[in-house]
């Protein structure tokens, strides 16, 4: 009987913490770890392909994964395309994959962000200027969670989720107030960085299955399309009511739209086996 271990990896900007909620479910059944806050160690900086924040992605797993242990992938948005970076390295050690709005970026959307790069027109594909401009520090955890509850982008999260960003999104500050855990300067360099070519590569160096779960009214699955994910996943594909943040918004029915790809894959592989 093989241990489980689940490693979540998390969108850039939301520390692992923030996803207590999701997370929780699988308490009983596995061993959850994650990386807290991608791109802050010094020792895995944000390069351009990645290489750094996959390489901090890899050093956890070797750290805090047992050889023997049955190792699941799990990552929403930049944490999906980090566990398939990860995941093409790590090879047979990996049962099997789930990315939460990860779509591959092939073809002409790839063109579209390296072109976008070279000339800043990104901040079109992709929300840097927010990012740039957002505010960063608040009196408490009470005004923090007041200050997003307003804004759109928060407006249909869970209420467990919000309260779990107000605080564990962000940290005391020198003057007893609080501040964004994720400084916004890495998470300004995560987005600009963002590689294509390189993930579709990984994706398909894979050996391990890889599934999807889909927000019906992602922008970024609009955007980019699910022609290339289409092609790793297969019939491996689910959607979940909302936008890119879905798992934000509905955690317990993404928690179990997880589950149902980690059973599908480990029932294939048994069978295989």
């Amino acid at each position: 009987m093989h241990h489980e271990h689940l490693v979540f990896s998390h969108a850039n900007g939301f520390p692992a913490p923030v996803y207590r909620q999701l997370l929780a479910p699988f308490a009983e059944s596995f061993t959850i770890s994650s990386v807290a806050r991608f791109g802050h160690d010094p020792r895995f900086p944000v390069d351009r392909r990645w290489n750094g924040l996959r390489d901090e992605l890899l050093a956890h797993v070797e750290d805090n994964v047992a050889a023997d242990a049955r190792l699941w992938l799990v990552g929403h948005s930049l944490g999906g395309y980090l566990s398939l970076l990860a995941g093409a390295r790590l090879g047979p050690r990996v049962a099997g994959i789930v990315l939460l709005d990860s779509p591959l970026i092939a073809g002409l959307g790839g063109g579209m962000v390296r072109w976008g790069r070279r000339f800043g027109f990104d901040r079109y594909l992709m929300p840097l200027d927010q990012t740039a401009q957002r505010r960063t520090r608040w009196p408490d955890v009470a005004a923090v969670q007041a200050h997003f509850r307003d804004k759109p982008g928060f407006a249909g999260w869970h209420a467990a989720m919000l309260r779990d960003y107000a605080r564990h999104g962000t940290e005391a500050a020198d003057d007893g107030g609080r501040r964004l855990r994720f400084d916004h300067e890495v998470e300004y360099r995560i987005y600009r960085s963002l590689p294509t070519r390189t993930v579709v590569a990984a994706a398909q160096a894979c050996v391990a299955p890889v599934a999807f779960v889909a927000g019906t009214r992602s922008r970024e699955v609009r955007h980019i399309g699910l022609r290339a994910t289409r092609r790793v996943v297969g019939a491996r594909l689910a959607w979940i009511e909302g936008g890119h943040l879905f798992p934000m918004e509905r955690p317990d029915e993404t928690a179990a739209a997880i589950g149902s790809m980690i059973g599908g894959m480990r029932e294939a592989g048994t069978r295989v086996a």
